[in-house]
């Protein structure tokens, strides 16, 4: 393909893709498959690689993330981001309708608007393009989060349609829907990490990652609610909300224009029942008067516009009693407080258990056997007690202390310094401990040994024939055949049997024997060290390529590694400190799994870059960071985080941090240019036609 016909194809397919991004994230109507999304989406990657010089401001690729940010830049807001008085009561919004027909006198048409539970975000838009996207901050400045911003698939890197201003802000939240945030909290357990208590959460540290390919899988989301400015032609807020739904933003469907204060009421007695429904949390309706002529001589105060209130559901509270707490011990060793309830109903749910966290928090809630708890649901989602009711405390009650010994093993728990989870020490012994390892094993994304499960595993452990991976690539159809356990399911009281049969037992021989060609970066990943997920593992593999130089790098090596910090790092060495550990691998090892990167896993274009290591630094032009990282690695080079005497070459872009530059200036280390780049692996020399 020539330059011309490959700008005319980048062009196209940006438009086309933008196009059922809009027909999937905004309209919720499709016109083709995700695979052949995905087809379209690939194509455009591969060109935009190849002629980066055509890659596009409003390019669908920028959705897929990569730049890596260390500091965000704070930003003055044009217009202040003020927040809006809250009321929890009917007879303040009567009071708030009042102060307006006092100030107006006219007739008043409001507007109600669901009140998302999010992040506030500002988009700045310069002919059609988006420019920038700030946070709220301090309401006069925020931080500029454009790189993750980019990265929300339902906001529009170009507009569609036409009218728009040449330059304006639109305002909006920033959200993380029920079925992410789910999906997320289920991945950081299986790091050890502890899951975010609600969405809103989840979503705002989201939002501050450094990494923009990380935010891209969090699947946030946005709704549009509010365009600032006096250069817009229109005379009410509604108009605006319409029109920014025809310029391709996400607005909601449940805006509604209310003519009088009992519309009101009944937009938010509908909504305090049907938010259970949405697939999203929100706290409560907004209520601004729709006239924009009318918004203007009501005006501001310091802090809020005059011309709008929020009205906050009340959080479904319900009081029960607290009747015992539970310890128990995950995968990663955390040992979880889990109060037993007397069952209640709460939000459409019957609640009998609640999380107690962490030793902190029991401490700070003075709970005791026995007490009247508070009980909510935590982003209307996970069960949590909010407080007690000491004038009902028994008398004899006695404080609750943290357990100091492992419930399952009865080894000494420990606590390292900066953390609020305690843990059991006793990785290789402790029952729950190794049978959460081996289901993490075998999951879908690590070893997907999909003819296992929980339930056999658990048969297999009981019987003593599993105590760790390696045990699995021992097994033969002798084990196997005839085992069987029998249990009671607790809530359906009947009898579920699970045996191995014939056929049973070939499907599993044959999934364990198919886990051999699983790739080395899901090797790592499932072998469960901590904080070592998807991500990391990836990371660790790509830039050690094998087990044994993994095993050999010390803290200084592996915070090299674009990503890893010092606390991966030291759980990374703790790992491999650990003599049965070490044994357990090296079992695998001869059990033939996978434990370096084949080389068709590698992209290799030349060897010109064989031997040296690169720092990136700054923006480019041509590519981004992660892009030229790439082209680093597939020329064969190497990528460090940080520069020292070992370093060859400082790849400099635009506003590149001056400590990196000075560093490199005192070391002797080469600073080098895009250009300069370029020019190097143009003169590459092609690897072998066997590699």
């Amino acid at each position: 393909m020539d330059r011309e016909a490959a700008k005319e194809r980048i062009e196209w397919l940006s438009e086309e893709i933008n196009r059922h991004n809009h027909q999937y994230y905004i309209l919720s109507s499709p016109l083709i498959s995700d695979t052949e999304f995905d087809h379209l989406l690939e194509e455009l990657i591969r060109l935009e690689t190849a002629y980066p010089e055509f890659l596009l401001p409003h390019s669908p690729t920028l959705q897929v993330g990569g730049d890596i940010t260390k500091e965000f830049k704070q930003v003055k807001h044009k217009y202040p981001m003020m927040s809006l008085g809250n009321t929890y009561s009917e007879e303040d919004i009567r009071d708030f309708e009042d102060r307006i027909h006092k100030t107006i006198g006219d007739a008043v048409e409001y507007v109600c608007e669901l009140k998302f539970d999010g992040v506030a975000i500002g988009l700045t838009y310069r002919e059609g393009i988006l420019v920038q996207a700030v946070t709220r901050g301090d309401g006069t400045a925020g931080d500029d989060v454009t790189n993750n911003v980019r990265t929300i698939r339902s906001i529009p890197l170009k507009l569609r349609g036409t009218g728009y201003p040449l330059e304006f802000e639109i305002r909006g939240e920033i959200f993380m829907p029920h079925a992410s945030f789910e999906k997320l909290n289920e991945q950081r357990t299986d790091i050890g990490e502890e899951p975010f208590a609600n969405p809103r959460n989840a979503a705002s540290g989201s939002i501050k990652m450094q990494s923009s390919a990380e935010v891209a899988k969090r699947n946030l989301d946005c709704f549009l609610y509010y365009l600032p400015g006096d250069d817009l032609p229109f005379t009410t807020h509604y108009e605006r909300l319409t029109a920014a739904r025809s310029w391709g933003f996400k607005t909601s469907e449940f805006a509604v224009k209310c003519h009088s204060i009992d519309d009101i009421f009944d937009y938010l007695n509908s909504w305090n029942e049907g938010r259970k429904e949405l697939p999203y949390d929100i706290d409560g309706v907004v209520i601004k008067v729709n006239s924009l002529r009318q918004q203007e001589l009501l005006g501001y105060t310091a802090k809020s516009p005059r011309w709008a209130i929020a009205y906050k559901f009340k959080a479904e509270r319900v009081t029960t009693t607290l009747l015992s707490v539970d310890f128990q011990v995950g995968r990663t060793g955390a040992v979880t407080p889990v109060a037993n309830l007397k069952p209640v109903q709460l939000a459409g749910t019957v609640v009998k258990r609640a999380s107690l966290h962490n030793a902190d928090v029991i401490a700070a809630l003075d709970i005791r056997i026995g007490d009247a708890v508070f009980v909510e649901k935590g982003g209307e989602i996970i069960p949590k007690i909010v407080g007690i009711d000491h004038a009902m405390r028994p008398p004899d009650s006695v404080a609750l202390e943290f357990i100091k010994q492992c419930p399952e093993c009865s080894a000494p728990l420990v606590r390292q310094a900066g953390e609020s989870a305690w843990y059991c020490p006793n990785e290789l012994g402790c029952p729950p401990q190794i049978k959460g390892k081996l289901e993490h094993f075998i999951s879908r994304r690590a070893m997907n040994i999909d003819s296992l499960g929980e339930g056999k595993i658990e048969i297999l452990y009981e019987n003593g024939l599993l105590e760790n991976p390696a045990d699995l690539y021992d097994l033969d159809s002798d084990d196997l055949l005839g085992l069987k356990r029998t249990y009671s399911a607790t809530q359906e009281k009947k009898e579920k049997k699970i045996s191995f049969r014939e056929k049973t037992v070939t499907n599993i021989l044959n999934g364990i024997a198919a886990s051999r060609e699983v790739g080395f970066e899901r090797v790592l990943f499932a072998l469960g060290i901590r904080y070592v997920g998807e991500t990391v593992a990836k990371k660790l593999t790509l830039h050690f390529r094998n087990i044994d130089n993994l095993m050999k790098a010390d803290i200084i090596t592996l915070t090299e590694v674009e990503e890893i910090g010092e606390k991966i790092a030291a759980s990374v060495l703790a790992a491999f400190a650990d003599h049965g550990f070490l044994q357990i691998i090296h079992r695998l090892m001869d059990a033939g799994l996978q434990f370096e990167i084949r080389e068709s896993e590698i992209i290799r274009k030349s060897s010109k870059l064989d031997g040296l290591t690169f720092v990136v630094s700054g923006v480019f032009e041509k590519f981004s960071r992660d892009d030229l990282k790439k082209e680093i690695e597939n020329h064969g080079g190497k990528n460090v985080g940080s520069i020292s005497a070992k370093t060859s070459y400082l790849l400099a872009g635009e506003n590149m941090g001056p400590e990196k530059r000075k560093k490199a200036e005192k070391l002797g280390i080469p600073i080098i240019s895009e250009n300069d780049f370029l020019a190097m692996i143009m003169q590459w020399r092609p690897l072998p036609e066997t590699v």
